[in-house]
């Protein structure tokens, strides 16, 4: 049977590196948050109107595709998903529904990082040129905000300041029972 992954944290907590790690082993497919959003940040304003519909365009065709998965299949989704803004409110909302519809195993994942360790991370040069925030000036304002934590079939929240990649998706993976 197929399962849905959500992997929720602040910009440059390690994620996607984690999510790629997983999908190794679980031979399962990553949907990272800036597929979605890339699209958005290209040709449009960033926060604008037109921003949130091309990012909702592209998230209903991307989630539509993965309703259509064999049911055997695994995802991985990467977010930055806050919930203190609408946004991120909704972003869970889709998500959820998602889960609801796909009828697999939901498993919900938080990543936080202590604000020395996430500056370094942020700023690395492998960020460079993907669309990915690298400005470490902000890592306090987001440590403030609350990530949604929610609820799936499993859920974890994951602290990866002394962990390298490979340690946390090790970690993730005997979590959820695939060591």
């Amino acid at each position: 049977m197929g399962q849905l992954i959500y992997i929720n944290g602040a910009p440059g907590v390690g994620k996607l590196t984690i999510a790629r790690l997983m999908a190794e082993h679980l031979n399962a497919r990553v949907l990272d948050n800036h597929t979605i959003y890339n699209v958005g940040f290209a040709l449009t304003d960033f926060r604008s109107p037109a921003f949130y519909a091309a990012v909702r365009a592209v998230r209903t065709a991307a989630y539509d595709q993965i309703l259509s998965l064999p049911n055997h299949e695994i995802v991985i989704l990467t977010a930055a998903d806050f919930d203190d803004s609408d946004w991120g409110r909704e972003n869970w909302q889709a998500v959820t529904q998602l889960a609801s519809d796909r009828q697999w195993p939901f498993y919900a994942i938080v990543l936080t990082c202590e604000p020395d360790e996430h500056r370094r991370r942020i700023v690395a040069e492998d960020r460079e040129g993907r669309g990915k925030l690298r400005d470490a000036d902000v890592v306090t304002r987001l440590s403030q905000r609350p990530l949604i934590q929610g609820r799936g079939d499993r859920k974890v929240t994951l602290d990866t300041t002394n962990m390298t990649a490979t340690d946390a998706s090790e970690h993730l993976l005997i979590w959820m029972g695939a060591r």
